[in-house]
């Protein structure tokens, strides 16, 4: 017992703070990043067999991918079952409007793949994970005026793509070239 405690302190302390990185990349949240991983240490403290390190250290960024995973999902359950009653009452797409913004989200997607990975990454966590500059740089290592930097890369361009898309719907809506 006492030899398998040291072999998880040493995995603690080789390993926390890439674990706790990868996690938050994936959650977008340093504090939940922390939690999945304690719970991932509570898991392999469970383990019959520890085994050795290697064997552990794949066992354990396993276990916190599918913690990770399965958190993911109850939060979008969570959201898409809070705007379901809100969406449904106060919005009645139209199959233009729906046609728009599929057209838009095509634009974005398109414009956000161009990105250098870093700028999409910054991005995505401030925009889809809610997070802000400083939580985002805590997640990605790196300055708070760097994320700030990411986002206002990423906004100007999507927005570039954005009112080329319009200028050239305009264009073949007048019949232009």
């Amino acid at each position: 017992m006492r030899d398998r405690s040291a072999v998880i302190e040493r995995l603690f302390r080789e390993h926390n703070q890439s674990l706790v990185r990868f996690l938050c990349a994936r959650l977008a949240s340093e504090h939940e990043a922390r939690e999945v991983a304690q719970e991932a240490y509570v898991r392999l403290l469970q383990l019959d067999q520890p085994g050795a390190i290697g064997f552990l250290r794949a066992f354990l960024f396993k276990t916190a991918a599918n913690l990770a995973v399965d958190r993911l999902r109850h939060r979008r359950i969570v959201r898409e079952a809070s705007q379901k009653d809100w969406f449904d009452l106060t919005f009645q797409a139209t199959p233009d409007s729906e046609a728009v913004a599929e057209q838009t989200l095509a634009i974005i997607e398109a414009a956000l793949a161009e990105l250098p990975p870093r700028c999409r990454e910054a991005f995505l966590l401030a925009r889809l994970g809610g997070l802000g500059s400083d939580e985002i740089g805590v997640c990605m290592d790196i300055s708070a005026r760097m994320v700030r930097l990411y986002l206002a890369r990423a906004l100007l361009h999507c927005r570039e793509r954005l009112d080329v898309s319009q200028v050239s719907r305009a264009a073949s809506r007048e019949g232009g070239p």
